[in-house]
């Protein structure tokens, strides 16, 4: 049995008679260990799957389980990145990874918890500013404290819903480096959200496409057979590097692209006749305003 696994997993929202499928009948098996990247399109609902496998939300048909147990709400054995950083403003880079270390060890000796957080702090590079605070931090630096304070965490999965989205090209490159060597040097399962196939390729085992929503549904898995470390520039010209993309580009525009629809509606338009502008604003003590067309009727007026 696979160490984190998906069985028949549905979830829509909305209510009785207008409710969207966001997801639909989900089959995903993620080994002990392994870097899986799921690439879809924005939109597609694969922040719900983040959020379905951390147990922020529950699904409406099928299982979630993770070491053959179900996942039935947020637990420590789930670290999470987001997007948005999620850090405490008014907290140093320290203070902020220690809120998550003084809740999941409470026994631990001051003197323990500050080696455990400084050797996280040092494993994202930040070991110099782990006394600043976010606004002194740059968007790629506050990102490396929300992977530290998951990694702190000692979680079993590390999930991370699109954490470079926000970045620009340059950090992001960067991160997408530093990631992929924690993940090789950490030994976690990783299960990385994005929407760039390339990102997915440098930093993955596994990638498995999600198509368009609603009611996506995972395509084929692809096995990423490249050599780590993978250097960014060489995999430009490794025809398997190209051969994966291809691979995946060719689903996601295919089964896996949105489908077209057609549907009929009957219109009622309003029952108003627009106003003739060229006339005042008033005429004969009557302010010109738009009628219905079912209220007008034909008068005669006698001028002296």
């Amino acid at each position: 049995m696979a160490f984190l696994e998906l069985k028949g997993v549905s979830k829509g929202f909305g209510t009785f008679g207008h409710r969207t499928e966001v997801l639909r009948d989900l089959d995903l098996s993620v080994e002990r260990g392994e870097f899986v990247a799921i690439v879809g399109y924005s939109g597609s609902g694969k922040t719900t799957l983040i959020n379905l496998i951390a147990g922020l939300q529950l699904p409406d048909s099928g299982t979630v389980s993770i070491n053959d147990l179900e996942v039935t709400g947020p637990g420590p054995d789930r670290g999470i990145v987001f997007q948005n950083y999620s850090l405490l403003p008014w907290l140093t880079v320290r203070e902020n990874i220690a809120l998550a270390v003084d809740q999941l060890f409470p026994n631990w000796s001051a003197a323990r918890k500050r080696q455990h957080i400084d050797h996280h702090v040092g494993l994202v590079g930040l070991s110099h500013a782990v006394d600043r605070r976010p606004a002194e931090l740059s968007g790629g630096m506050r990102q490396r404290v929300s992977v530290a304070r998951a990694l702190a965490m000692d979680p079993q999965v590390l999930l991370l819903d699109e954490p470079l989205g926000a970045l620009d090209a340059l950090t992001r490159a960067t991160l997408q480096d530093e990631i992929g060597r924690i993940g090789s040097a950490s030994g976690k399962t990783i299960v990385l959200i994005t929407n760039d196939p390339d990102e997915g390729i440098l930093m993955a085992d596994r990638i498995i496409p999600l198509g368009a929503g609603p009611g996506a549904t995972l395509g084929p898995s692809i096995v990423v057979d490249l050599e780590r470390p993978r250097d960014r520039k060489a995999l430009n010209h490794d025809p398997r590097f190209k051969a994966i993309r291809a691979e995946i580009v060719r689903w996601l525009l295919g089964p896996g692209a949105h489908k077209s629809t057609s549907v009929s509606r009957k219109l009622v338009l309003p029952d108003l006749e627009p106003e003739d502008l060229d006339l005042p604003r008033t005429l004969f003590g009557v302010k010109r305003v738009a009628r219905r067309r079912s209220e007008q009727v034909r008068e005669n007026i006698e001028l002296r």
